[in-house]
């Protein structure tokens, strides 16, 4: 019998990169962290454990600590470092931070490996001294990073990462949306074998989800979710003023291309909407007035916005993550409203990537464990 892997979800929102390993059906989770109240709902909804944890408390180390796993997941925010202190290893150096949390409680358990999940600004924040303090500390604390480079400089070493080599895509693995992470992946030193080579992160996968968007758009979407003329305007208005800057202001429409991708989904629940709008003509909602809190009639355009379950789709969440014999099990309590799911889906991971991540990280702990039961060394 294949090992099973012991995994913990630290910040775990809804649980996408839970869901990505636990379908290769090799990991099983063992503890979670999180604390937004609606993402804790429906995680508990979805798996049926309540996440309810701060990464933060020395209570939460505690039982990091005294839990045995084997790998370490998470997505979390990025932040700049402090440049005071004196330096003295990442204690100091990280202090403040989320990614202090992180490290504190790797340093405390010695997982085999872990999988962090960032923006891809991640490489370039502050000038890339974020990421080079990021990948120093894991360096010292014991670990191999897939895909990092290390310089020796006169003043130490030096890390950096190209953005192909740990820097992937959704629409490379099925999903057509460009929502670029970084994924920094790491070995225990003790467990990898002396000169091992790691492969290349996985750089894609034939999935055949999706063609391109129109393949996920809904056929039938009620009358709220179109813009009204007067905010159509509003924003027409808006993208005028802003022709001259390159980065566009006002709204995109995001099929009007042939196969079209989605823009990356954001995590700020009302807004951010406009950069991922659909133009879907009903000929019957032409001319309809005061939908709910809009003021005056739709657009005459066919304009609206994506719903939350195309973003669910954009995530993976629906229509693949949680099918069982053809039918869709995915879906949130009643009680999380709409603003609340887009904000739920935004702030989550497109489960496809993350499972060819789980695949990868497999194929690297049996090799350096063995595949059995008790494995190899320990």
């Amino acid at each position: 019998m294949d090992k099973t892997y012991k995994m913990i979800d630290l910040f775990a929102g809804i649980g996408g990169i839970r869901k990505g390993y636990e379908n290769t059906g090799r990991f099983q989770n063992v503890l979670s962290a999180e604390i937004d109240k609606y993402a804790c709902e429906s995680y508990k909804f979805l798996y049926g454990d309540d996440p309810y944890n701060d990464v933060r408390s020395e209570e939460f180390k505690e039982l990091v600590k005294s839990t045995e796993y084997d790998v370490l997941l998470g997505g979390f925010p990025c932040q700049a470092f402090s440049i005071a202190g004196l330096k003295e290893g990442f204690e100091d150096e990280t202090r403040g931070t989320l990614f202090f949390d992180i490290a504190k409680i790797i340093n405390m358990s010695k997982p085999k490996a872990f999988m962090l999940e960032n923006v891809e600004g991640l490489l370039k924040h502050d000038k890339g001294n974020t990421f080079n303090v990021i990948a120093r500390t894991l360096d010292e604390l014991g670990y191999v990073l897939v895909g990092v480079d290390i310089e020796e400089t006169l003043v130490g070493k030096k890390y950096s990462a190209k953005r192909e080599n740990i820097v992937r895509t959704p629409y490379d693995f099925g999903i057509p949306q460009r929502r670029a992470r970084v994924f920094i992946m790491g070995f225990r030193k003790d467990i990898v074998p002396k000169g091992y080579i790691f492969p290349m992160l996985p750089r894609g996968r034939e999935l055949n989800i999706y063609k391109d968007l129109n393949d996920l758009i809904e056929e039938v979407v009620e009358p709220k979710y179109y813009l009204s003329q007067i905010y159509l305007d509003t924003l027409n208005r808006h993208k005028n003023r802003h022709k001259s800057n390159k980065a566009g202001f006002g709204y995109i429409v995001v099929n009007d291309e042939p196969n079209p991708i989605a823009n990356t989904i954001m995590a700020t629940g009302g807004s951010g909407k406009e950069r991922n709008l659909i133009r879907q003509y009903k000929e019957d909602y032409i001319g309809l007035k005061n939908i709910g809190a809009k003021k005056g009639k739709l657009n005459s355009e066919g304009i609206r916005y994506m719903t939350p379950k195309e973003w669910g789709k954009l995530q993976g969440f629906v229509n693949y993550a949680f099918m069982e014999n053809g039918i869709d099990k995915f879906e949130f309590p009643k009680s999380i409203s709409n603003t609340q799911q887009y904000k739920l889906f935004g702030n989550s991971v497109c489960i496809p990537v993350i499972e060819s991540m789980a695949e990868y990280m497999i194929e690297r702990l049996d090799e350096f464990y063995g595949k059995g039961e008790k494995g190899g060394f320990q």
